[in-house]
């Protein structure tokens, strides 16, 4: 094809362009599939089976499921197909995509990029600890099973009553507890959140290896990733099952699921369950994080978008809704071994799945060989999220400065290095305290504040009708007036809501009885401005380097100045 092109600009004008030839062409999806099992491993991933459980079980079971429903129905699904057909019509990142709806709301970008990197400092320690799980349940038996072990305290340790031990109390803790707090975190070296301690090195090495995995995954890009998706998006359905499977058969297993199910009405009341549910939808979904923008930008224009939209979503919900059978039934087992009520039965913080679970697993004939099954399902959950959150940073960077697309592997290299610094106080002896205080305020406040201002830019500024016919030239159809009236009224609406609810409720960090420091909100709440000051700071900054006239200044800031061209690749610029 001549590099030479004749086009036509949007005012009637016709214009020459030249593709650079210097610049790398961008990437495409080799197969539909892979696209598909990349946006699945993105959306289905360690907040499925970690994070929804626990903060279903925090919220009162049953209870959860229906502001869990209804957030999907009108906030997440809505705008997961919104993000899948921008990325896919605009074929750019989270930075470049701006320029084409609204320039002077670039800083959106900008704070995705804060958020996925607090996302990636916590998001892989907590693998880490999959990992060091996964190697140390190789062996003739688990080794928190008893407190026979080096780590163990003499006097402190219990075995789980349900093995005939005496009941735990606040003066002791359970041989699972401490393996967990003592050998895997290493607390003990640890007093709070002041005073965190060295980095844990065994730890570090898990962390590492972490990072070896996602950079070879990654440095080919899309090519790469999406071969590796093949083996991390399927494998935790076939272990889910196994698992619900092996849950089902424990006695006792269906006092869980009845209070999986059984929603008690009075929660609904209560302003905390809605914020989780949003939180919860939108951090497991992904809309706002850049991720389904950048999987999307690389698929053909009359790609299906829509119906991966939906079947993808549902997956993830369906996966959400399989991985709760499988907790809860284990945690109606120990109900039922314990004498406890269900509700009473376990913590309700991080340690519902590393300490709950391994408790329960540890009571299985073959413990050894369901904890690592157990433990490579959590491990592959994560690792496909990684690939994507990454992804997200690095499509948003290279289609914003093209010329490093060919230094890909090196600019990899280096977002991984960076990824590793990051990481270290969350290795540390008492990292949890990090951990906890950057899954509450690193995303869930800023992102619903975030897919708010995206809704409301595509929506009303872009334009509704726009985008509509721009899905209707990939697509031939335009989309339903539930999708419109969603994008343009419900959404955005329920997100303001919660973010001023959000604000005005926070959900505090919690990690067993540790109460934390009154400075870490203060630290909290930096966190959370640190990616959102980024949009008011942006469109200052591009008002004040803008020539002409105030109105001609703020005319330009809100109108797009390149248009893509999906023949070619290329980026044809509007005249003004």
């Amino acid at each position: 094809m001549d590099s030479k092109m004749p086009v036509i600009d949007g005012i009637g004008k016709l214009m020459i362009t030249e593709k650079p030839k210097e610049l790398p062409e961008r990437e495409k999806w080799s197969k539909k599939i892979d696209f598909l099992l990349s946006v699945i491993g993105f959306a289905v991933d360690l907040g499925n089976v970690w994070r929804f459980p626990y903060i279903c079980y925090k919220n009162g079971g049953g209870a959860f499921l229906i502001p869990y429903v209804i957030m999907l129905i009108f906030g997440g699904l809505p705008l997961f197909y919104m993000e899948l057909a921008l990325g896919q019509f605009q074929r750019c990142g989270c930075l470049t995509v701006w320029k084409r709806i609204c320039p002077a709301l670039k800083g959106i970008g900008l704070a995705i990029v804060v958020i996925a990197t607090y996302v990636s400092w916590y998001y892989n320690t907590i693998i880490a600890w999959a990992v060091f799980y996964f190697f140390s349940a190789m062996a003739s038996d688990v080794p928190w099973k008893s407190c026979n072990n080096s780590w163990n305290s003499i006097d402190k340790c219990v075995v789980y009553e349900g093995r005939g031990a005496v009941q735990n109390t606040n003066d002791t803790k359970t041989a699972t507890e401490e393996f967990f707090e003592y050998q895997v975190l290493g607390l003990n070296y640890a007093d709070a959140l002041e005073d965190v301690g060295g980095v844990n090195w065994i730890l570090a090495l898990c962390l590492f290896g972490v990072f070896i995995i996602v950079y070879f995954a990654m440095w080919r890009g899309v090519k790469s990733s999406g071969k590796a998706v093949w083996i991390t998006a399927t494998m935790p359905y076939a272990v889910l099952i196994i698992l619900l499977v092996r849950g089902c058969m424990l006695s006792g297993s269906w006092k869980g699921i009845m209070y999986y199910l059984t929603p008690d009405w009075n929660k609904l009341l209560e302003t905390r369950i809605w914020i989780a549910a949003a939180a919860q939808i939108f951090f497991s979904l992904g809309p706002g994080f850049g991720v389904l923008l950048a999987l999307s930008s690389y698929n053909k224009l009359d790609n299906n978008c829509y119906r991966d939209a939906l079947l993808t979503s549902t997956i993830n919900c369906i996966t959400s809704f399989l991985a709760g059978f499988v907790v809860f039934s284990v945690l109606g087992h120990m109900s039922h071994m314990s004498g406890k009520t269900v509700d009473n039965v376990a913590r309700d913080d991080v340690g519902l799945i590393f300490i709950v679970y391994p408790e329960a697993l540890s009571s299985l004939e073959l413990s050894p060989f369901w904890a690592i099954l157990f433990f490579f399902m959590l491990i592959t959950l994560g690792l496909d999220t990684t690939f994507g959150g990454l992804e997200a940073i690095t499509t948003g960077i290279l289609d914003e400065w093209p010329h490093l697309r060919k230094h890909r592997k090196l600019f990899v290299l280096g977002l991984m290095c960076y990824c590793v610094l990051g990481s270290l106080p969350t290795i540390t002896y008492g990292g949890i305290y990090v951990v906890q205080l950057l899954d509450v305020f690193g995303a869930p406040i800023s992102i619903i504040f975030v897919v708010f201002l995206e809704s409301v830019a595509v929506s009303w500024i872009y334009g509704v009708e726009r985008f509509s016919n721009d899905i209707q030239s990939m697509l031939g159809f335009r989309p339903g007036i539930f999708w419109r009236i969603c994008w343009t009224t419900i959404s955005p609406l329920f997100l303001f809501t919660l973010f001023i609810m959000s604000l005005a409720q926070p959900m505090p960090p919690q990690y067993g009885t540790y109460d934390f420091p009154t400075w870490s909100y203060t630290l909290g709440w930096f966190i959370v401005s640190s990616s959102l000051l980024c949009i008011p700071g942006y469109a200052i900054y591009l008002f004040f380097v803008t020539p002409g006239s105030m109105a001609e200044r703020l005319r330009s800031m809100v109108v797009p100045t390149e248009v893509p061209n999906h023949s070619d690749d290329v980026v044809i610029p509007v005249q003004l």
